[in-house]
């Protein structure tokens, strides 16, 4: 990005990056018990977050018409949604239009995107993906990746997979003193609580923050009582990193078919749960004015799975980026040509990198002017930039 704000460095870590090659922005993908079953959420420490002075308000999102400053060190990111929806096919918002899917073509006209990036090559599964989002590594440990292949909840931790601490978004932002939400329709993702909360690493930088680095864990497999809860806190306290990820595509590819009428209107669905976080978002000047959007997936698929990291409808998803300073309407591909459209092919870690998923880490690090996340090797040099 261009714009940066003073922060303290972050200490020495026993483990160097892993840069993937020369230059680089959610479970039913495994089955779990009683899926039809609405469990009771999971709520870790909810601790306020602080108020975000409020800032000149940009064009990107709906406001009157003489508001138009761009983003600048007057109108920084203080704030970064990272959404997943699970098992997203980004045929389906194609084959949907924008008329049943307006809530992503919102994303696509108003922000930057692309609906080509890619998994991690060696999974296409949700544990592994989205530990990857998180700590922008690859999945195999013996090549800097966090080493998480399961795609369930094995009851240890992201560090005991890699042989060593993993350090994540999370660590960057609480560390620094940011405050940390993360809000999941699967209760697997128990296993990020139990990582960086339970098991999270000495707090180094400037004031001691203590070792938890997620200030609210809510786990709710209802995605509508979920996105209630999220916009909730959205409207009375918003973090500075928020981590959200959605079930229903993925839930329904399971049971029905990835790209069947059923999951279509998964995805429709989905469409309106989104809707009502891009609204809470363009009615809350705190986010209007100094939020970042990221959205993406984990896996897609069509059939009746999504497991062979080899076929291309597994391995495509959407990539999106909204908020104040991101171009309306452009391909990040476009913005960004440092990284290289893969067209229909998988691609490896040589050469040219595609937009992954795994860029999420260091895209949030970014936009909000804190160090990227230690060990990580999508987007080390943080190149991609959505604000060109």
């Amino acid at each position: 990005m261009t714009v940066r704000r003073p922060w303290t460095s972050w200490p020495a870590i026993a483990i160097a990056p892993v840069v993937i090659t020369t230059v680089f922005l959610a479970a039913g993908c495994h089955a779990t018990p009683r899926q039809g079953a609405v469990s009771a959420p999971t709520v870790v420490s909810p601790a306020p977050a602080p108020v975000t002075p409020s800032g000149a308000k940009t064009s990107i999102l709906p406001h009157p018409a003489d508001d138009q400053t761009p983003d600048s060190a007057d109108n920084p990111i203080d704030h970064v949604i990272a959404i997943s929806i699970d098992g997203l096919n980004p045929a389906a918002i194609t084959k949907l239009g924008k008329s049943r899917t307006p809530a992503f073509h919102r994303l696509m006209r108003e922000g930057s995107y692309t609906l080509n990036a890619r998994t991690v090559r060696e999974k296409t599964s949700t544990l592994p993906n989205h530990t990857t989002m998180l700590t922008g590594r690859p999945v195999n440990a013996g090549r800097g990746g966090h080493g998480y292949t399961e795609n369930f909840d094995n009851g240890g931790t992201i560090h005991r997979a890699a042989g060593h601490y993993v350090a994540s978004v999370f660590d960057v932002v609480h560390d620094h003193g940011g405050s940390i939400a993360v809000f999941a329709a699967k209760t697997k993702f128990k296993i990020y609580q139990r990582t960086w909360n339970s098991h999270g690493a000495r707090d180094l930088v400037g004031a001691n923050d203590g070792r938890a680095k997620i200030d609210r864990f809510t786990i709710d497999r209802n995605n509508t009582r979920l996105v209630a809860k999220l916009t909730a806190e959205l409207r009375r306290k918003p973090r500075e990193f928020t981590f959200v990820h959605l079930s229903l595509p993925d839930r329904v590819g399971h049971a029905q078919g990835f790209m069947s009428q059923p999951y279509l209107a998964a995805v429709k669905r989905t469409d309106k749960l989104l809707g009502r976080i891009l609204n809470t978002v363009a009615d809350h000047p705190a986010l209007r004015r100094h939020m970042l959007l990221i959205l993406t997936a984990d896996h897609g698929g069509r059939g009746a799975s999504h497991y062979t990291p080899t076929k291309l409808q597994n391995f495509r998803i959407p990539f999106m980026t909204w908020g104040p300073g991101v171009p309306a309407g452009r391909n990040l591909y476009g913005l960004n040509p440092t990284f290289r459209s893969p067209g229909s092919s998988r691609t490896s870690y040589r050469g040219k990198q595609p937009i992954r998923n795994g860029d999420v880490a260091n895209l949030a690090t970014d936009a909000l002017d804190l160090p990227r996340v230690p060990g990580s090797g999508f987007d080390s040099p943080r190149t991609l930039d959505p604000f060109r």
